[in-house]
């Protein structure tokens, strides 16, 4: 849990945007969630970075069917990938997975097409400074 909790923090960048809640499941055992989140443009955009170029490009090429009504983008990493600092995105929903999603703002009276690419271009920039 608290490697996981460590990725996460890695991946968000910044531990005090992890967040442990400990519960008990409907069927009595326990769980803990844990959640990322920033609402910070700049750590946000450096997050999304830290997915990598590949991964980028793929949520580029799958952008469509990734998004829903209120532009939030949806993926899955591997959990294993992302403990190791290498996230991978995967198309399963099975164990060993961590869920993502990175809520896209658009504003009125810009083309949003253009306002995503712009986000993922800055991304990709980023991305490429990390690997380089």
């Amino acid at each position: 849990m608290e490697v996981l909790a460590e990725a996460m923090a890695w991946l968000i960048g910044d531990d005090e945007d992890v967040e442990l809640d400990r519960s008990r499941s409907y069927h009595g055992p326990e769980l803990t969630l844990i959640k990322a989140s920033t609402a910070n443009k700049r750590r946000a955009a450096r997050s999304f970075a830290r997915l990598g170029e590949a991964n980028l490009r793929q949520l580029i090429d799958e952008f469509e069917q990734r998004v829903d009504e209120h532009n939030v983008l949806h993926f899955r990493l591997n959990m294993d990938s992302l403990i190791q600092g290498k996230p991978t995105l995967v198309n399963t929903t099975g164990t060993g997975t961590v869920k993502g999603q990175a809520k896209f703002e658009v504003y009125a009276g810009l083309p949003a097409d253009e306002q995503l690419q712009a986000t993922f271009d800055e991304a990709l920039e980023i991305a490429a400074r990390y690997s380089a």
